[in-house]
C-alpha cells in the first residue's frame, strides 16, 4: 500500500532576476510506517519539496506541474489540488511537518500550551478538560520537565532542545499519518540531536506513522532511514534502500557525497570536497544532467542527451544517470546501518 504518491512535481520562484527552476520533475513514494530520508547539499531542493507537499510556499514560489497524491481511507486526494480550506483540514490532523527553526515556526506571543491546545481545538471534538488533559500528556510524550510548568511558558523561555521538542508535540498532537522533519535537530547540540531523533523515531514507530527526515547529515540518514531519496540542484537522482546506497552509490553526486562525509577515523585533510557549485538555476538552457559540470564520468554527447536516463539497478534502486557506477564499494561505508 501506498500512502503517498508524488509524481513529476514541478516548482519555480519568480524573482526579480528570472525564473528559478527549483524543482524539475521530483518523484517518489511513502508506504505506511516507512522513514524516507531526502538528502543533499543546501540549495538542492529538499526543503522546497516539504513546503510543496504542505502548501506553505512562499509567495514567490508556485507549483507548476505534478500531483502529490495522498490516501485518505478508500480514496487518495490530490495534495497540489485540494482547495485551501481542504487542506486547512488535513493539515496538522493527516500530514504534519516539523520546520527547521523552532523559535522562527511557534508563535512568541501565546504560550507553548495554548500552541498545542489550538491544534486540539482545531482538528477534535474534544472537551476543554480533554484538551488540557491532552496537551499535559503530549508535553510529558516528549519529555518536557515538569509539563504543567512548562505549559505556561513562552518559546524564548525554553532551550533550543526544549522548544524542538514543542514542535514535536504539535506536529504529533493528533497522530497524524505523515510526519515531515525538515532538518529537526539544526543548532542543536550533538547530544540533544540523538535525543530529538530517537524520540521522533520512537514516537512514529509507537504510531505506525511515515516519516519524511530532510537532513545534509548522511550519518543521520544512514541511521534513521528505510531508504534514501539523493536530490541535487532540484532533480532527484538516485533513490535507494539505504544499506544499497552505502554499499554500491549508483551515481557520482552520491559517491562524492559520501566521499565527503566526515568519518570517525579520518581528518578534515582527508575529507574529498565536491568540485564546482550548483548551476544557476536560473538559466533557460540548464542541461538534462544538471550535475554534469561537477562531474568526473561526463562524457559529452552521451550526457547531454534528454530526457535524462533513468537506470534500475536493482528492482529498487534507481538512478537518473547516463553511465551510473556499476560496481560496488569495495568497503562498507561506516555510517551504513547494521
Amino acid at each position: 500500500m501506498t500512502l503517498l504518491q508524488v509524481q513529476n512535481l514541478c516548482v519555480e520562484f519568480r524573482t526579480r532576476s528570472g525564473r528559478v527552476q527549483a524543482l524539475d520533475r521530483i518523484n517518489f513514494s511513502l508506504a505506511p510506517g516507512e522513514t524516507l530520508g531526502i538528502v543533499g547539499e543546501s540549495g538542492s531542493g529538499k526543503s522546497v519539496t516539504a513546503f510543496a507537499l504542505m502548501r506553505v510556499l512562499e509567495s514567490s514560489g508556485h507549483v507548476t506541474g505534478g500531483k502529490a497524491l495522498f490516501q485518505m481511507g478508500s480514496r487518495s486526494v490530490d495534495l497540489l489540488q485540494e482547495s485551501e480550506a481542504s487542506l486547512r483540514k488535513l493539515r496538522g490532523k493527516e500530514l504534519s511537518m516539523i520546520f527547521q527553526s523552532p523559535r522562527t515556526a511557534l508563535n512568541p506571543i501565546r504560550s507553548v500550551g495554548k500552541q498545542i491546545r489550538d491544534v486540539l481545538r482545531c482538528h477534535t471534538q474534544l472537551s476543554q478538560a480533554q484538551i488540557q488533559a491532552r496537551v499535559l500528556e503530549l508535553l510529558a510524550q516528549v519529555r518536557i520537565p515538569d509539563p504543567e510548568r512548562r505549559y505556561h511558558a513562552y518559546p524564548y523561555e525554553l532551550s533550543g532542545g526544549l522548544c524542538q521538542r514543542i514542535m514535536i508535540a504539535l506536529a504529533l498532537a493528533c497522530a497524524p499519518k505523515l510526519l515531515i522533519a525538515d532538518e529537526p535537530t539544526t543548532g542543536l547540540d550533538v547530544t540533544t540531536q540523538t535525543a530529538i531523533l530517537n524520540l521522533i523515531r520512537e514516537l512514529t514507530q509507537a504510531q505506525s506513522m511515515a516519516l519524511i527526515l530532510i537532513t545534509h547529515d548522511l550519518a543521520l540518514a544512514s541511521e534513521y532511514c528505510d531508504r534514501i531519496l539523493v536530490m541535487h540542484a532540484g532533480h532527484t537522482v538516485e533513490e535507494a534502500p539505504t544499506h544499497h546506497l552505502f554499499q554500491s552509490p549508483g551515481h557520482p553526486y552520491t559517491q562524492q557525497l559520501i566521499a565527503a562525509t566526515p568519518e570517525p577515523h579520518k581528518t578534515l585533510l582527508d575529507l574529498q570536497p565536491i568540485p564546482g557549485s550548483l548551476p544557476d538555476l536560473r538559466s533557460p538552457d540548464l542541461p538534462p544532467c544538471r550535475f554534469q559540470a561537477r562531474c568526473d564520468r561526463y562524457e559529452p554527447g552521451l550526457c547531454d542527451q534528454s530526457p535524462l536516463a533513468q537506470q534500475h539497478l536493482s528492482p529498487h534502486h534507481h538512478v537518473a544517470c547516463w553511465k551510473p557506477i556499476q560496481s560496488p564499494l569495495t568497503a562498507q561505508h561506516p555510517y551504513e546501518s547494521a
